[in-house]
């Protein structure tokens, strides 16, 4: 049966996070929905992952399943107009064979945006933290983080994830566009329940001087989520891309300006 992928970005703020559940809007379920209307028939939305309430998304991948390959290029078109302004679909295409958006995964990049000045535009996507974190303590902590290693101190207690081992290649603060804007830039094989919040949230004690610089080393052996700091908030935690084994799969270029 034909598989079509979507590429999915989306403002966080006001949703459940992407999975359907009872309680309030999801991205899943207003995906889901829309599709619903443009196909007039239900459909089945599977993700690549899962983002909490009011996390935000810039490359969320997702695909869905049908009798007939549906026309592409009509039905971006047709779920922008019935999709709510926090969602917009980038990408749709038709996917390879056997395609699926979450087991097919080999690597999640997120980035945490933060900054130590008010935000009068950015303060649904761009954290506060005051006083302002010593940074470059922070990027010396994030050091321990690369490599493989088993994760249990930042996951989420109540999580059913029982292999909590990932593989981290990138973990950096760097500078954001304005003076006081910094970007936690993170990427691994695979992500557990609310582990990036937590180590941002960690971070930001060392950098606040509550941890030493090396505290990581042990916040990871204790394998306790207790040992590791609170969770950053949601709001500044934006999932940026998702990669997979063949070509990316990114939003077309946009169109060059128009002459005046």
């Amino acid at each position: 049966m034909p598989t079509t992928r979507l590429l999915i970005e989306y403002d966080g703020t006001d949703f459940r996070g992407w999975q359907v559940q009872p309680a309030g809007p999801t991205i899943q379920g207003t995906v889901e929905a829309a599709l619903a209307t443009a196909l007039r028939a239900p459909v089945a939305v599977v993700g690549s992952g899962r983002t909490d309430t009011g996390v935000h998304a810039r490359g969320q991948v997702a695909h869905f399943v049908t009798d007939a390959a549906p026309d592409a290029h009509r039905l971006r078109a047709a779920l922008n107009g019935l999709l709510p302004p926090a969602v917009a679909v980038l990408a749709l295409e038709p996917a390879p064979d056997g395609f699926h958006a979450r087991f097919d995964a080999r690597r999640r990049r997120y980035t945490y945006q933060a900054t130590t000045e008010p935000r009068a535009l950015d303060r649904r996507t761009r954290a506060l933290f005051r006083p302002a974190p010593d940074v470059d303590a922070m990027n010396r902590a994030a050091e321990t983080l690369l490599g493989r290693h088993e994760f249990s101190s930042f996951c989420r207690t109540k999580s059913e994830t029982t292999n909590r081992v990932c593989t981290v290649e990138t973990a950096r603060w760097v500078p954001g566009a304005r003076a006081g804007d910094w970007d936690f830039e993170i990427a691994a094989d695979r992500f557990l329940h609310g582990m990036v919040r937590a180590v941002v949230g960690t971070l930001v004690e060392v950098g606040r001087g509550r941890r030493p610089v090396d505290d990581l080393v042990r916040v990871l052996g204790a394998r306790d989520r207790r040992a590791a700091g609170p969770a950053a908030p949601a709001l500044g935690l934006v999932l940026e891309r998702v990669d997979y084994a063949e070509p990316a799969f990114a939003a077309p270029p946009a169109a060059p300006p128009a002459a005046l």
